[in-house]
């Protein structure tokens, strides 16, 4: 039997997990130190994820179901554009990326959020550099896939054809 409902949306949540999960791997044992633009599609990663323990532990009917797909696209529409603004950063040419500006937390401190995630989406020389590879894709290419399919599997799982009746 498909997944659907409370078990379709926890595997959701679990799949997010990992990918924080690895995230951190790579950060604290691969040594691979996260730039602005990785730490912006963390966060995404995390909203698509408590969207779908929300969505698990709710287990809502119709309606409800239909809110949290929304939310699961715009969630995971939003860690997309992220991600696919850095593969697009990280597809410059040398020479034409942005130098590198200051640390997140620094940001953080001395602007207003709106600001920080003005200048984050530029893209900085840190974003530009490509310390990982899987199949010849960086990871910020795997996240722009993986969300793209969390999203996708999000509408599904939570549509009104996969409901009980």
């Amino acid at each position: 039997m498909p997944l659907q409902g409370r078990s379709g949306n926890l595997l959701g949540a679990v799949a997010c997990a990992a990918m924080l999960a690895y995230a951190l791997y790579a950060e604290k044992v691969l040594g691979l130190a996260p730039c602005p633009l990785c730490m912006f599609q963390r966060v995404g990663v995390a909203a698509v994820g408590v969207v779908f323990a929300l969505a698990a532990l709710h287990g809502p009917g119709r309606a409800g179901a239909r809110v949290y797909a929304v939310l699961l696209v715009l969630a995971a529409a939003t860690t997309v554009a992220v991600a696919a603004r850095h593969v697009y950063v990280q597809a410059l040419p040398p020479g034409t990326v942005p130098a590198c500006g200051a640390t997140l937390d620094f940001l953080l401190e001395a602007f207003p959020l709106l600001e920080v995630i003005r200048k984050v989406m530029t893209g900085g020389g840190e974003c530009a550099r490509i310390d990982w590879r899987f199949v010849g894709l960086s990871m910020p290419a795997w996240v722009l896939i993986a969300s793209t399919a969390l999203g996708v599997y999000g509408a599904y799982v939570n549509s009104d054809r996969r409901m009980p009746r």
